[in-house]
C-alpha cells in the first residue's frame, strides 16, 4: 500500500472563474498546479496534472471530512468496472457503512420533459437555505449504440451547483432497467457518510421500467405534467401505483388552471389504486419550479411521510428489505457474469449464433442447448 500523503500537501490555486467569496473548498473539483513532464522540454507550458493516488485512509478521512473532490473520486471508483478498483471500493463501503443511513432518500421520476431537473434545483436550493446538505444523484440514459452518456444534468442546475451545501453527481445508467446505475446504492452510502442529510435520486424517466428506483429510496415522487393522457392512460401507467406522491409540475402562468384540473384528475385516479406504502394515502399535489410555489409544501409532505413511517417502524423494515434485495441482486449479477465469462458457454454461444443465423436451429432448441451447457458447468 502506498505511503499516505496528507491531502493538504497538494498545491492548489484559485481559478479566475471562481467567485470571490467561494472559498478554497467550494467546488467538487480542485485545480492543482502541474508537475514537469519528463518527456517534454522544461517550462510551465509543458506541465501536466499530477497523478495523485489516495490510500484507503485518505478516501475515508476525506469523505468523513466532507471533501467533495475526494467523494467524487470515490464514487468514480465505485462505479468502475475495472477489477483493480473493486476491492478498494468495497473496502471503502464497508468502512463507511457505520456512518450511513442518516439521510432522507427521495426518488424522483417522471416522463422526459416533466421538469425533473428544474424541480430538483428549486427543491435543493430551498433545502440548502434551510441549512440542509443535499446530494443530487442524477442518472443519465446511456446510448445503446455508443454506450456513452451526455451527463448534462449538472448544467441544468446552475444555481444549485453554486451552493456550498450541495453535491451534484451525474452518472450513466449503463442500460440498466429502471434508469438507475447499478452502483447507486453504494453511491448513496458514500454521500451519507460525507454528511449529506438529503439524497435526491433523479432517474432518466423512461416509463414503466422506472420501478427499480423505489428499491433504494424512502419516498418515491412521480412528476407529471398536463396533457399527458386521459384518466385511463393515467391508471395504465404502472409507475403511478408505486408513487408515494404525485406532483403536477409547471403549475404557473396560463398552465396553472390546467395543472389544477390535472391534480384533481390524479386524486380521483388514486382512489382506485392500492396505496404504495401501507398506512400512507398517496395524494396529488402541484407546484411551479419557476416561481417556487408548492415546493415547500411537497417537502413538508415528505417529512410527514418519514415521521409517520419512523413511528410505526415501517421505515426500518423497508430499508432492511432493500438491503436484502441488494444482496440478492449482487449475487445474481455475479452469477450472470461468471456464466457469461465461462469459456465453454462462450464457445456454445458462438456456435448457436451461427446455427440461428443459418436457420438450422429454433430459438427454443438453442436455449435448451445453452442451458444444458450452463448446468453442466455449474456442477463442476
Amino acid at each position: 500500500m502506498p505511503e499516505k500523503t496528507p491531502l493538504k500537501t497538494y498545491a492548489t490555486y484559485k481559478p479566475e472563474w471562481a467567485p470571490q467569496d467561494g472559498g478554497g473548498m467550494a467546488f467538487a473539483s480542485q485545480v492543482m498546479t502541474g508537475v514537469d513532464n519528463p518527456d517534454s522540454p522544461k517550462g510551465d507550458q509543458n506541465k501536466v496534472a499530477p497523478a495523485v493516488k489516495f490510500s484507503p485512509d485518505d478516501y475515508v478521512d476525506g469523505i468523513l471530512a466532507g471533501n467533495r473532490m475526494i467523494l467524487a473520486r470515490a464514487i468514480t471508483m465505485v462505479e468502475s468496472n475495472a477489477p483493480k478498483h473493486f476491492a478498494l471500493s468495497q473496502e471503502l463501503v464497508q468502512r463507511l457503512l457505520p456512518y450511513s443511513g442518516n439521510s432522507v432518500r427521495v426518488g424522483i421520476t417522471g416522463v422526459p420533459g416533466a421538469g425533473k431537473s428544474t424541480f430538483i434545483e428549486a427543491l435543493g436550493c430551498n433545502l440548502c437555505r434551510q441549512g440542509k446538505k443535499v446530494a443530487v444523484l442524477a442518472v443519465d440514459p446511456s446510448s445503446s449504440l455508443s454506450k456513452g452518456s451526455i451527463l448534462g444534468d449538472k448544467t441544468r442546475m446552475e444555481n444549485l451547483a453554486k451552493e456550498a451545501n450541495a453535491f451534484i453527481r451525474p452518472s450513466p445508467s449503463g442500460g440498466t432497467l429502471g434508469g438507475v446505475t447499478r452502483k447507486s446504492r453504494e453511491t448513496i452510502l458514500l454521500c451519507e457518510a460525507a454528511g449529506y442529510d438529503t439524497i435526491l435520486l433523479e432517474t432518466v424517466g423512461v416509463g414503466q421500467s422506472e420501478t427499480a428506483v423505489r428499491s433504494m429510496v424512502d419516498f418515491f415522487l412521480v412528476l407529471v405534467i398536463t396533457g399527458a393522457g386521459d384518466d385511463l392512460q393515467g391508471i395504465k401507467k404502472g409507475i403511478i401505483e408505486l408513487a408515494d406522491a404525485i406532483l403536477v409540475n409547471k403549475a404557473d402562468g396560463d398552465n396553472q388552471q390546467k395543472a389544477m384540473i390535472t391534480r384533481a384528475d390524479y386524486n380521483q385516479i388514486l382512489h382506485y389504486l392500492r396505496p404504495a406504502t401501507e398506512g400512507w394515502i398517496t395524494k396529488a399535489y402541484s407546484c411551479s419550479s419557476l416561481t417556487g410555489e408548492g415546493i415547500e409544501e411537497i417537502w413538508q409532505v415528505i417529512l410527514l411521510f418519514i415521521d409517520e413511517m419512523q413511528k410505526n417502524g415501517q421505515l426500518q423494515v423497508k430499508r432492511q428489505q432493500q438491503t436484502l434485495a441488494w444482496v440478492i441482486q449482487m449475487a445474481e449479477e455475479h452469477i450472470r457474469n461468471t456464466i457469461s465469462q465461462n469459456p465453454r458457454v462462450k464457445a456454445q454461444m458462438t456456435q448457436l449464433e451461427q446455427q440461428l443465423l443459418a436457420g438450422n436451429s429454433s430459438a427454443t432448441l438453442a436455449a435448451q442447448s445453452l442451458i444444458a451447457v450452463i448446468e453442466e458447468e455449474l456442477k463442476k
